[in-house]
C-alpha cells in the first residue's frame, strides 16, 4: 500500500514539494527535494522533517524510514539565505542567548528527532553531505553512500563552531583526534575514506544506491519493529552509561520485548525450523 502526506497537514506557506514523503510496504521514504540549492534545508523543511519522523513513531504502517536527497547532493547544509548578517550589522542588537536558543529549537531538535526515532532510519547519501547535512546523515542508524558522495565539515571554513550535534556524533564514531581533524580542517572526505573511518556502513556505485537502500529499508520493515527500537535505544545509550546501568537497561528491554508477538513468532519459527514472519507487534 502507498500513501502520501496530505497538503492539509502542512502550512500553505510552505513549498509542498521541497520534502517528499511517501509510505509504501512499511517504509517511510523522506526525500529532500531542492536540487537547485543542493537540498539546503530551510526552516520549513526542518520542521516538516521533524514532524514526519515524529509521525513515523506512532504510525503502525511505518516500520522503517529511508532518508535521501534528489540531484547531485544529499544535503548541503542549512539554507542561510535571508539569515541576518552574523556580524550584527544592519539588524537590532542580538539578545543574550539568542544563538543558543536558535540551535536548541532548530537543528538540535532535528538531530534529536533522528536519534530518538523509534524506527530504524537509513540514510542513502547520494552526493555531497555538508554541515548539518553531514550530521543529518551521521545521526541515522545505517548509512549507505554512493561512490560520488563526500562528507564535509564546513563550519571552520566559515569561522563557525560545528553545531547540530556534530562534535557529539563524530567523537563517538571516530574518536576525538579524528573528529578534531575533520572539524579543524573542513576537508572533503570521500565516501571511500568515510567507510574506512566507520562513518558509513557501505559504499556502492551511484547507479545501485537507490536499489540497495530500498532493499535495506525493506528488510528492516519486515523485521521485529519493537526489537529494533529497543536495540537502537540500547546501542545509542551504550557509550553514555556505566556498565551497571547498561546491563539494567538491557534486562528491561528484554523484559519488554518478550511481551511482543514478534518475539513469540521468532522463537516458534526457530523451533519449527522455518523463517519467521514478523508483524511489527
Amino acid at each position: 500500500m502507498s500513501t502520501e502526506r496530505t497538503r492539509e497537514s502542512w502550512s500553505e506557506a510552505m513549498d509542498i514539494d521541497d520534502l517528499l514523503c511517501t509510505v509504501e510496504d512499511g517504509v517511510c521514504r523522506l526525500t529532500l527535494n531542492r536540487p537547485q540549492t543542493l537540498n539546503a534545508i530551510t526552516h520549513d523543511m526542518r520542521e516538516r522533517l521533524i514532524e514526519a519522523l515524529d509521525d513515523a513513531n506512532g504510525n503502525p504502517e511505518v516500520r522503517a524510514v529511508l532518508l535521501t536527497g534528489t540531484g547531485r547532493a544529499f544535503c548541503s547544509g542549512a539554507d542561510l539565505r535571508g539569515t541576518p548578517d552574523a556580524t550584527g550589522q544592519g539588524r537590532a542588537p542580538r539578545a543574550a542567548g539568542d544563538v543558543a536558543r536558535l540551535l536548541r529549537n532548530g537543528v538540535q531538535r532535528l538531530i534529536t528527532a533522528v536519534l530518538d526515532c523509534e524506527r530504524p532510519v537509513v540514510a542513502a547519501v547520494n552526493g555531497t553531505a555538508a554541515g548539518i547535512g553531514c550530521h543529518l546523515a551521521l545521526a541515522c542508524d545505517l548509512v549507505l553512500a554512493s561512490e560520488e558522495a563526500r562528507f564535509i565539515e564546513v563550519f571552520a571554513r566559515r569561522g563557525l563552531v560545528p553545531d547540530g550535534g556534530g562534535a557529539y556524533l563524530l567523537t563517538r564514531l571516530v574518536g576525538p583526534q579524528r573528529a578534531k581533524e575533520l572539524m579543524f580542517f573542513g576537508d572533503d572526505l570521500p565516501a571511500a575514506e568515510a567507510v574506512r573511518l566507520g562513518l558509513v556502513n557501505r559504499v556502492v556505485p551511484g547507479a545501485e544506491l537507490a536499489a540497495t537502500a530500498a532493499d535495506w529499508a525493506r528488510r528492516l520493515a519486515t523485521g521485529p519493529t519493537l526489537t529494533h527500537a529497543l536495540t537502537k535505544r540500547l546501542v545509542n545509550g551504550a557509550l553514555e552509561g556505566d556498565r551497571a546501568s547498561c546491563f539494567a537497561d538491557e534486562a528491561m528491554a528484554q523484559e519488554v520485548n518478550m511481551t511482543t508477538r514478534d518475539a513469540g513468532e521468532g522463537l516458534r519459527a526457530f523451533a519449527e525450523r522455518r523463517p519467521p514472519v514478523f508483524e511489527g507487534r
